[in-house]
């Protein structure tokens, strides 16, 4: 693991790193911000997945997420949404290939030999911070968009590592969007029933999610047909999870939105957490 630089932020540390990643073959660039309560000892960790055409520098940047960590004693890790860099299949839509990994082990060329997200979240990143950072065993996760999408989809496949979830408008039903149907038939296929596998409402009624998710969509959204939040509520209805869905009267997609609920969903994971 490489530090590319470290910087003060709100008593603790914000900082960027690479590691050569087995998973994707390529140097893969992620950020971790350690709050001042681990100078005690572990913490414990929040992952922030970011959405579309995003590196692990807009929500960073943008959020504000740091201020409320710091508040809470949470680390927060914002990894990268894809592969990147010579060699790496891409396209020239912003919505497929580099900066769209959408979370998914991808098993169709060109994009398989580089575009294994979710074993690179799920597994490969999470054990390489828990051994590099001073983060305890309880991890959350939450994310924007194509990353609240990722967020909902990896905490219900892989339960036992997420105690908390939550989401910021997320892509919750890709299988019958075209924020989705697009990527996951390049990523994965033709074959629709593969699909279900990375669709949050198919994995709610087969799965489940046995603590409660908190999620939060603009209704001013300019995405908000293609996002399908209506059959994310459905089916948290339908499969009886306790849920807090809350649509936020004249909020758009930006990270203005994700900004001004950020601390709710902090706080949300740090109780869940703890």
């Amino acid at each position: 693991m490489k530090s590319l630089s470290e910087n003060k932020c709100f008593g603790g540390v914000q900082g960027v790193y690479s590691h050569a990643s087995g998973a994707t073959g390529v140097e893969m660039t992620f950020a971790v911000y350690i709050p001042p309560q681990a100078k005690n000892g572990p913490v414990p960790c929040l992952w922030y997945l970011s959405g579309l055409t995003c590196t692990h520098e807009n929500a960073m940047t943008k959020a504000g997420l740091q201020a409320h960590a710091a508040e809470f004693g949470l680390a927060i890790v914002f990894p990268d949404t894809s592969p990147r860099g010579e060699g790496v299949a891409n396209d020239e839509a912003y919505d497929l290939g580099q900066g769209a990994g959408f979370y998914v082990n991808a098993t169709q060329d060109p994009w398989a030999p580089h575009f294994q997200m979710e074993t690179y979240i799920a597994t490969e990143l999470r054990d390489l911070v828990q051994a590099q950072f001073p983060v305890s065993i309880h991890h959350g996760i939450t994310g924007h968009s194509m990353g609240g999408h990722g967020a909902l989809t990896l905490a219900m496949k892989y339960p036992s590592q997420y105690r908390s979830l939550s989401a910021f408008s997320p892509i919750a039903n890709p299988s019958q969007s075209d924020w989705g149907r697009k990527q996951l038939g390049a990523y994965l296929g033709g074959d629709e029933n593969l699909w279900t596998a990375h669709d949050a409402v198919c994995l709610l009624k087969e799965k489940g999610w046995v603590e409660d998710i908190l999620v939060d969509q603009g209704a001013d959204d300019q995405f908000y047909n293609l996002l399908k939040p209506g059959a994310l509520a459905a089916a948290l209805a339908e499969t009886k999870t306790a849920h807090s869905f809350r649509l936020q009267p004249g909020y758009d997609h930006s990270y203005y939105f994700v900004s001004t609920f950020a601390r709710d969903h902090v706080a949300w994971h740090a109780a869940r957490l703890k």
